[in-house]
C-alpha cells in the first residue's frame, strides 16, 4: 500500500513539472517581436499651384458691404452722433495669377453711400455766398429731431487678394488689401421733424438740400477685408479730406463692417 502511494505522488509531481515546462514553451513561442522600421515616412509632395485649373469658376461676382461710418480728425464743434452707416454695392471681376492662383487681382465698379447723423446741428450745404461749410448749432431751442448728411459716390475698387484654397472659395479663408477711387455723385442733407426745446413737434416735415460746393468730389480710400467663405469683415479709411481745404476742417471718413462676397 505504501509502495503504491509513493508511486502516485511521483507520477503527480512529474505531470505538474511537464505541464509547467509546456506552458513556458507556449508562452515563449507566443511572444513575437515586431521588426523596427528604420525608414522615415515619405514627405507629402508639394502642390504645384501653377497646374490648378480655375477656368470653370465664375470670373465675376457681386460684393456688398454694410458698415458703421464716422469722421477722423473732426473738431469738437462738429456733433456727430447716432448710428452712422454706409452701404456699398459693387460688380467685381477676378483675375488669378497664372503662376499661383491663390493670388489674384480684383477690380470692379459700383456705388458707395455714407450717412452721417448730427445732434442738434444744422449743416448748411446749400448756402449761397458762404466761403465755408457752416455747422450751425441748435442747442437750447428749436431744432430738427433727425438731421443727416448723405454722400454718394461712383467707385472703382481695386484689390490684391489671397485665398488659402482657391479651388473651393465658398469654404476658404480669403484676405484682400487695396483701394477705392471714387467720384462724388451727390451730397445732400435731410432734416426730419422740427421740434421745440421741450421735444414737442412743431412741424412734421422733411427738408432736403443738395450741393457739392464744399466737398472734394474725388476720393481715395485704402481698404482691407478678411472673409471665410462668402462672409467677412472689412475696413476702409479715406486718405483725402471730405471737405475742401478752403471750405472747412479736414475730416477723413472711415468705415468698418460686414461684407458679402463670392471671392
Amino acid at each position: 500500500m505504501k509502495k503504491h502511494f509513493v508511486t502516485a505522488i511521483a507520477f503527480l509531481a512529474t505531470t505538474a513539472a511537464f505541464a509547467q515546462n509546456k506552458d513556458s514553451v507556449v508562452n515563449s513561442a507566443s511572444i513575437v517581436k515586431k521588426p523596427v522600421s528604420t525608414t522615415a515616412p515619405a514627405a507629402k509632395p508639394k502642390k504645384d499651384w501653377s497646374k490648378v485649373d480655375l477656368s470653370k469658376q465664375a470670373a465675376d461676382h457681386f460684393m456688398f458691404q454694410l458698415g458703421y461710418d464716422n469722421w477722423a480728425a473732426a473738431p469738437d464743434s462738429i456733433h456727430i452722433s447716432g448710428f452712422n452707416r454706409s452701404a456699398n454695392f459693387y460688380f467685381m471681376f477676378n483675375f488669378p495669377f497664372k503662376s499661383d492662383p491663390r493670388l489674384s487681382i480684383g477690380a470692379g465698379l459700383g456705388i458707395g453711400s455714407s450717412n452721417i447723423f448730427f445732434h442738434h446741428q444744422y449743416v448748411v450745404v446749400a448756402a449761397q455766398g458762404n466761403a465755408t461749410l457752416a455747422f450751425t448749432p441748435q442747442d437750447g431751442g428749436n431744432h430738427w429731431k433727425k438731421f443727416k448728411l448723405v454722400t454718394t459716390y461712383l467707385e472703382v475698387p481695386l484689390e490684391l487678394r489671397y485665398a488659402l484654397d482657391p479651388e473651393n472659395p465658398n469654404k476658404s479663408w480669403k484676405f484682400a488689401v487695396g483701394a477705392k477711387i471714387g467720384l462724388m455723385l451727390s451730397a445732400y442733407t435731410k432734416a426730419k421733424t422740427f421740434q421745440n426745446a421741450a421735444g414737442q413737434t412743431l412741424l412734421n416735415v422733411t427738408e432736403k438740400e443738395s450741393s457739392k460746393q464744399y466737398f472734394n468730389t474725388t476720393k481715395l480710400a485704402f481698404t482691407g477685408r478678411i472673409s471665410k467663405g462668402a462672409v467677412g469683415v472689412f475696413g476702409q479709411f479715406q486718405a483725402n479730406s471730405l471737405i475742401k481745404t478752403s471750405s472747412g476742417p479736414a475730416v477723413f471718413p472711415f468705415s468698418f463692417g460686414i461684407v458679402l462676397s463670392g471671392l
